[in-house]
């Protein structure tokens, strides 16, 4: 299938590693011009020369840190510059650390909600006036499937991740009429950095080992296994996709059956 996306512009946040640069890869090999984000430049460069050897697509870079709202803005406004336009945003980012309630205080709590809440938020509102320019204007948001069914040791990320699906959710509606779609994505246990450190720590607290609880966490998807991130980076990209042309204002679960609600 053609996903129309030859050409297409694309920012990616957090896109170094992990389930941000899949995504990225995954654009540029449907013939996209992206450029890709992290805090880290020297890792950006090796992931950009890494696309782009793949793909033979043009893959650009952006250093800065999406929790700072000047830094996002600036982002959006470069990546713009340099594309020529945005048709596609994909903010993605960092979770918070893991941890029960009184395991945080209140500064944990701010700073996880400029993160996750206050990072999108930047990044949207200096997008639109790019986006409203373009036919195939998208936004998706990664967040967790922590939003539909919370995760054990994974309280700040099950309090404030729901606020952006809320998010997307209400400029779906806004932003329809002007042609511009907005999605969700949720991913479940990805084979990641983030995983592991997540098995790690429910370890330690758990007294068991990193083994025993992937053994623990793979026993409770019906799949048997996690993701791999390429599996999660065509989901998110056929969401963002003409191809998805009528597909707005969904949080798309890819989970491997993990979540047992049904709506």
């Amino acid at each position: 299938m053609d996903l129309g996306l030859r050409n297409a512009k694309v920012l990616v946040t957090a896109s170094s590693q992990g389930l941000g640069k899949a995504t990225a890869r995954r654009f540029s090999l449907e013939g996209a011009i992206v450029v890709i984000n992290s805090r880290n430049l020297a890792e950006l460069q090796a992931t950009a020369a890494e696309i782009n050897a793949e793909s033979g697509n043009p893959v650009f870079t952006l250093a800065g840190d999406v929790s700072d709202p000047v830094q996002a803005a600036k982002l959006v406004r470069n990546a713009a510059d340099m594309l020529g336009g945005l048709d596609i945003l994909v903010t993605n980012a960092g979770g918070p650390p893991p941890g029960t309630f009184e395991d945080f205080d209140l500064e944990q709590w701010e700073q996880s909600t400029k993160l996750i809440v206050f990072s999108v938020v930047s990044l949207i509102k200096a997008a639109l006036p790019h986006l409203k320019q373009s036919k195939r204007a998208a936004i998706l948001a990664v967040q967790s499937m922590s939003v539909k069914q919370p995760i054990v040791n994974l309280t700040l990320s099950n309090a404030i991740r729901p606020s952006v699906v809320g998010l997307t959710k209400t400029l779906s509606q806004e932003l329809g009429p002007q042609g511009i779609r907005v999605n969700a994505i949720l991913p479940g246990s990805t084979e990641t950095i983030r995983i592991t450190e997540l098995m790690e720590a429910r370890a330690v607290k758990n007294g068991t080992s990193e083994a025993d609880e992937r053994a623990q966490a793979s026993a409770d998807i019906p799949l048997r296994r996690f993701a791999t991130p390429d599996e999660f980076a065509n989901a998110a990209v056929f969401l963002c996709s003409p191809a998805a042309g009528y597909i707005t204002g969904v949080a798309l679960p890819v989970d491997g059956g993990v979540i047992k609600a049904t709506l």
